[in-house]
């Protein structure tokens, strides 16, 4: 059995891919990698930039879509959803088998919406309403301004993947904004909370990536001796307040009714200093009821030679004493957090920006 099988059937974390591109759905790679244990996938706008503007596979739809008239957004998401619609048809299988625990699509409202929080509502009710797939999950980034948006989804019955989660702070508030969105559809009449599906996306690498530039900055013995482990300590910490979250009697009433608890993904868990092991953001977070998201280098990474064993939880005392010790050589946490947040939304707000420049300069050149 694939490393990837075993992931999911013996220590209970499912493996999504961080992907995805056209060609993937039309010669059958994408089926290929749910046949050995790829169990959902997620999608930004620097994905779909990279896809679009990287291959000739959607110039014929493009072309069709600029005769046909409007704008060049339009165009995107016309392109955008014919990919997101062939890869849920491609979990459908595993989502309806999995009884909807997996087989999930995540396709993001429109970056520049991540600080506004009623029009990110607006947005991720349209695209699941547009969309209309059950195994859909859009995703919202887990801003300030976004949390009453994700409530409000929640509320609504509606799967949300929160994504760009930095600090364990926000990722409280991600929790929160979850079970009381949960509290508030439980209360309607004919809801079915056992079909709401949540994902909580930490960012994972970028964290080491910025902690150990501050670290050699410090530069002291103790500074440089803690490079590499903020990023691990955070998920461990993160898995903490997963499960006192889901747990006690206010979840319990929530369970009662049929709600299941919000899963913490892995995001951002291919590895950037090439000193690090190239599995380092996989074999470290293993636990049960995780998501971890790969890159295509990852996946085959992992699979040629992984390690397997449950990590997430295997040394409580010793995330919290790593997490303590970097606060005590200088390093700002919320900075840190605040840092990789306006970053984050920056990237996926260019490489939407860019490929729109693209696409609409392509479309001038047409006849």
């Amino acid at each position: 059995m694939d490393r990837l099988s075993r992931l999911y059937h013996e220590f209970g974390q499912s493996p999504w891919l961080d992907n995805l591109k056209r060609s993937y759905i039309t010669d059958g790679t994408l089926d290929g990698l749910i046949a050995r244990g790829i169990r959902g996938l997620t999608s930004n706008p620097t994905i779909f930039q990279k896809a679009i503007q990287g291959s000739a596979d959607y110039d014929e739809q493009f072309r069709e879509l600029v005769a046909d008239g409007g704008g060049t957004s339009d165009h995107y998401w016309s392109m955008v959803l014919r990919d997101i619609h062939g890869a849920l048809d491609s979990f459908a299988t595993l989502y309806h088998d999995s009884h909807g625990a997996d087989g999930f699509v995540s396709v993001e409202v429109d970056p520049g919406l991540a600080h506004d929080g009623p029009g990110t509502e607006v947005a991720a009710r349209n695209l699941h309403e547009q969309i209309n797939r059950p195994n859909l999950m859009v995703k919202i980034p887990g801003t300030e301004e976004g949390l009453p948006a994700i409530q409000q989804m929640i509320a609504e019955g509606r799967c949300i993947n929160v994504t760009l989660i930095f600090s364990l702070e926000r990722y409280q508030k991600v929790l929160d904004a979850y079970v009381a969105g949960l509290e508030a559809y439980v209360a309607t009449p004919g809801a079915q909370p056992g079909n709401v599906a949540s994902v909580a996306s930490f960012f994972i690498s970028r964290v080491d990536s910025e902690v150990d530039a501050r670290l050699d900055a410090i530069g002291t013995p103790e500074a440089v001796a803690l490079k590499g482990k903020a990023a691990i300590a955070q998920a461990h910490l993160a898995y903490q307040a997963y499960e006192r979250t889901f747990s006690g009697p206010r979840w319990d009433a929530l369970a009662a009714a049929g709600a299941v608890p919000q899963r913490p993904l892995w995001a951002s868990t291919s590895t950037k200093n090439p000193s690090y092991p190239d599995t380092l953001y996989v074999d470290t977070l293993i636990g049960p009821n995780t998501v971890n998201t790969l890159p295509d280098a990852t996946i085959e990474s992992f699979a040629d030679h992984g390690t397997l064993a449950r990590t997430i939880d295997a040394d409580p005392a010793q995330a919290a004493a790593d997490w303590a010790a970097l606060t005590a050589v200088g390093i700002d946490h919320d900075d840190v957090a605040a840092k990789l947040e306006r970053e984050g939304v920056a990237s996926f707000q260019k490489s939407f920006t860019e490929l729109l420049d693209a696409l609409a300069e392509k479309a001038a050149t047409f006849d």
